[in-house]
């Protein structure tokens, strides 16, 4: 994993994982935040734009130092599109950018947290590999969606049969850019909150396929053998498109 000097961003700590090319819609309502949503707003280059998101850890609370209550792996999330309400909220439209390390966490400078973060960049992988791995993850995930499609309830139009059929692809096509597919399958897939951190933190595209291929096996597994839902199905509809 290739690590870039330190620079300083505002954090948005949130009880999910931001991947880079995945989009992040938000409703700001906390005063804190509607104030870096103004400032964001106020900047003229995409580096001005983007603030960090970070994973809060469970069963913890941001106090007045919160680095404590937060992963350190986070990635940056670049505004795109802002709604704004005549009582100050705010709609906005983000998209993942460029994963960080968070070194520090200043409470005190802003009315929201500010960090001191590396930037991390994905570790060469050798050619042909990623390809490869996506490949397989892209099949499992697929048969994953269509494994837990069984357990969702169908509500049939008049007019539709009365159930779908199992082999559905749920709608999903994964794109051929292998990190991208490492990034996609890991918001979309029913991982758990530490299983994404985890991936997120991954030094290559490559490690993180394979962490993929693990995990996804996993599922299949469980779905399959166990007929066990690892997760709320609510909680797996996640947009699935880049940018």
């Amino acid at each position: 994993m290739t690590r870039t000097p330190r620079s300083s961003i505002p954090l948005f700590p949130l009880g999910t994982v931001l991947f880079p090319g995945v989009v992040l819609p938000l409703h700001v309502f906390e005063p804190r935040y509607r104030a870096l949503v103004r400032r964001l707003m106020t900047a003229d280059d995409r580096a001005g734009r983007e603030f960090g998101v970070v994973g809060i850890r469970q069963g913890w609370e941001i106090g007045a130092d919160g680095v404590e209550a937060l992963y350190d792996v986070g990635c940056t999330a670049e505004l795109r599109q802002v709604t704004p309400y005549d009582d100050g909220r705010f709609d906005i439209v983000s998209v993942g950018r460029r994963r960080f390390r968070l070194d520090e966490v200043d409470a005190a400078g802003e009315p929201y947290l500010c960090g001191s973060v590396e930037w991390l960049a994905d570790s060469p992988s050798e050619v042909g590999e990623p390809e490869l791995l996506a490949r397989s993850v892209g099949e499992l995930f697929l048969r994953c969606r269509r494994l837990l499609r069984a357990y969702e309830p169908v509500v049939p139009a008049d007019d539709e049969p009365a159930a779908a059929p199992v082999d559905a692809d749920y709608g999903y096509t994964l794109p051929d850019d292998p990190q991208l597919v490492s990034h996609l399958v890991a918001t979309a897939a029913p991982f758990t909150l530490d299983d994404r951190q985890s991936l997120l933190a991954a030094a290559s595209t490559t490690d993180r396929l394979r962490q993929e291929l693990r995990l996804l096996k996993r599922e299949v597994t469980m779905l399959s053998r166990l007929r066990a839902v690892p997760v709320p199905l609510a909680e797996l509809r996640v947009p699935m498109g880049p940018n």
